[in-house]
């Protein structure tokens, strides 16, 4: 008996809303498939491709794992099921499923059910009557090592009678869901180093938007660790997401403007406020449709439902808010899942630290913020600081 990982010559993808795109819907599994092949690139080349309404990756028995972990994280995969492909022979069918119990058994499973499905109607057992002839066969070779458990078993060995092969699987690995990048558009997410900024990113990635990131700084002010550390979290994010572009842009002189002519307790506002502006027209440039921050209601006094009305202010696009209602908790958790959480905890500092009042207003009104403004040459310091911007590529190493 071969080990179960000798087994493994198939992963079965399984995708959820893509299903119900109707008349669309080979446009996402089009672009599910690319993205899958991208995904895989730094592995090698696999044969991916769309059969029978799914998608399938063909694999060889030393590698399906570390297949398999990079294909769930690809956007609009639900599951991952890897599977064993034979010859178009019923016998062998049964064969394939005594082995995966074989299997399960040496793994501890002490209960098991067979579901099976007759693609090919020229069998001339019915889907149910190969259940039951198919966990028949298991029982007469396992004895009593393992029962059937039609209402809640351990294991579940789905056997499929196909037009041109047969096809036996068991287990699935959970995906993430969603839609495949570049299916939504694209968008301008605001990344910084902390906790925030990157689960929202993602968030709005798994909805099927290419993203492409600004990164504030204030160097010399702020380190060259501060924003290599950025990067990172940047290429953590392009295990999901692809190349993505980060445009580092330098809004010190701005900060000082704010600094030295308005209220000392607004600034924050203020700079959020420009923040949002070069955004804005960086997005316009780059042909996104939207921009993506980190915010949460009351998280930090510039995310007030006043602050945020002011800083919606300066803003055309529409401004995706993922995390608008989430606890902290629930943030850190997806973190934390994603790989990202390591790095945000990593003590630097930011632009917005640097320069923060120690007592910032939290029920800023617009028309003042607005009327405070006007001390300042808003179009100068924009177009200063969008000529410090420098973009960098992050990727996978």
């Amino acid at each position: 008996m071969k080990r179960g990982a000798d087994l493994y010559n198939i992963l079965i993808v399984k995708y959820g809303e893509i299903g119900v795109k109707g008349k669309n819907r080979y446009l996402f599994e089009n672009k599910l498939i690319k993205n899958i092949k991208n995904m895989l690139k730094p592995l090698g080349e696999y044969n991916v491709y769309k059969e029978y309404g799914r998608i399938y990756v063909d694999v060889n028995d030393d590698n399906y794992e570390e297949v398999m972990e990079e294909v769930r994280k690809v956007f609009g995969i639900v599951g991952v099921c890897p599977g064993i492909k034979a010859e178009k022979d019923y016998d062998v069918l049964k064969e394939t499923a005594l082995k995966l119990i074989e299997q399960k058994i040496e793994e501890g499973a002490k209960t098991f059910k067979v579901e099976s499905r007759r693609g090919d109607k020229s069998l001339p057992l019915t889907s149910q009557e190969m259940s039951i002839d198919i966990g028949g066969y298991i029982l007469s070779n396992v004895k009593d090592r393992i029962k059937v458990d039609v209402r809640n078993p351990e294991v579940k060995v789905r056997c499929e009678y196909r037009e041109l092969n047969t096809m036996v699987y068991t287990d699935s690995v959970p995906g993430y869901g969603g839609l495949p990048m570049g299916t939504a558009g694209k968008a301008m997410s605001l990344l910084s180093g902390g906790i925030d900024s990157p689960v929202a990113t993602w968030m709005v990635a798994k909805r099927g938007m290419d993203i492409e990131c600004i990164h504030f700084h204030t160097y010399p002010f702020t380190s060259e660790r501060s924003r290599e550390k950025v990067l990172d979290l940047a290429r953590t994010l392009s295990r999901y997401c692809g190349p993505i572009k980060v445009h580092c842009c330098n809004i010190l002189e701005i900060e000082k403007e704010i600094t030295e002519k308005l209220n000392r307790e607004e600034t924050t506002i203020h700079s959020r406020r420009f923040m949002m502006m070069i955004t804005q027209r960086l997005a316009e440039q780059r042909h996104c449709q939207a921009i993506v921050t980190g915010e949460s209601i009351g998280q930090v006094a510039s995310q007030t439902i006043y602050g945020l009305t002011c800083t919606n202010a300066v803003c055309s696009l529409p401004v995706f808010r993922p995390l608008i209602a989430m606890d902290k908790s629930d943030i850190i958790d997806i973190a934390q899942e994603i790989g990202t959480y390591d790095l945000s905890i990593v003590p630097e500092e930011d632009c917005c630290s640097v320069f923060a009042p120690k007592k910032p207003i939290t029920k800023p009104k617009l028309e003042r913020i607005e009327k405070s403004e006007e001390k300042l040459d808003i179009e100068a310091l924009i177009e200063g600081a969008m000529a410090t911007i420098e973009t960098i590529v992050c990727e996978v190493e």
